[in-house]
């Protein structure tokens, strides 16, 4: 089993050999950037002593859990993608951190950064998940992430539905791309929150063969400028607009002229001769508020011999 301690530090060409004028503790405290990728690293080991590091680089390791990072309170920068993390913890000291990347991992749910009301891009695309199993997220990490989250990647995990992510109104760029999004009308309901966002990737969701997709969405986004990889043209854009606000306008005037006509409501009255109501046997149509202007009765009613008494109905 490989663990990342100082030891380890010590003997990298890549790191202390390269400063040989300097004494290994004085290294440590200076260090600010530290390069452990694929060196099938399993383990965190004590690193207090790189108090000032900003930027770790352990990707493509074989980590299973976060661990040992407490000391790391200038951390800015934090590489973990690729490894077989299960759980996002032991990351509330860590609170100058502006971007994690955590992707290719086995996370199921988004959690434990109540504390990181600092972080600006979190990268958690293609979790290594089991069938039926799709990534969630925790409502009071969303909470903490609202104010300052910019950019968030959550490509290929799943997903069914994004409504809880609509607090996140400072996103700028929006990654779900190869998942299982369906709604349409989800979809507006969420983007007409996010009134910062400029870059958008669902392609591969079964959301995208929906009639007028990319119309609807680039209607509600108004700033969007690239939508599944492809960049909207601004003439496109104000056109769409227009035609949208058009549709709704002439929506509105006919629900308005519809609610105009007069409802006139006349009592049930065997006695044709009482009443001020409409004669029976015509068909009135309404001409103003005031009253009603009689019709000729349909064909279908003819008198054909009123001596006898007689009325034929063709």
């Amino acid at each position: 089993m490989v663990h990342l301690t100082v030891d380890l530090i010590a003997k990298s060409r890549t790191h202390f050999k390269k400063k040989r004028g300097l004494s290994l503790l004085h290294y440590l405290k200076t260090l600010t950037h530290l390069y452990f990728s694929n060196k099938n690293i399993e383990e965190i080991g004590d690193l207090s002593m790189c108090r000032n590091l900003t930027v770790l680089y352990l990707y493509d390791n074989h980590l299973t859990n976060i661990c040992s990072l407490d000391f790391a309170s200038n951390l800015t920068h934090l590489y973990l993608q690729n490894n077989n993390i299960t759980h996002m913890d032991n990351l509330s000291n860590l609170q100058r951190l502006s971007k994690l990347y955590m992707s290719g991992n086995r996370i199921l749910m988004v959690e434990g950064l109540e504390e990181l009301r600092g972080l600006r891009e979190l990268h958690l695309e293609n979790q290594k998940l089991e069938p039926g199993e799709q990534l969630l997220f925790d409502s009071r990490t969303l909470l903490a992430l609202a104010e300052s989250l910019c950019v968030l990647n959550v490509s290929n995990n799943n997903i069914e539905d994004i409504k809880e992510l609509s607090v996140l109104k400072e996103l700028q760029n929006f990654s779900a791309a190869k998942n299982k999004l369906l709604y349409i009308e989800e979809m507006e309901g969420v983007f007409e929150l996010w009134p910062q966002l400029l870059v958008l990737d669902l392609s591969g969701n079964p959301v995208c063969k929906k009639n007028k997709y990319r119309d609807r969405l680039i209607t509600v986004c108004r700033r969007l400028e690239t939508l599944d990889g492809r960049e909207i043209n601004e003439l496109t854009r104000q056109f769409l607009i227009n035609w949208k606000a058009s549709k709704e306008a002439n929506k509105r005037r006919n629900n308005n002229e519809m609610s105009a006509w007069p409802v006139v409501t006349h009592p049930q009255t065997n006695d044709f001769d009482v009443g001020q109501g409409p004669h029976p046997g015509r068909i009135y149509r309404p001409v103003n508020k005031q009253g009603w202007e009689p019709q000729q009765p349909p064909r279908s009613i003819l008198p054909v011999n009123q001596s006898q008494g007689l009325t034929l109905f063709s």
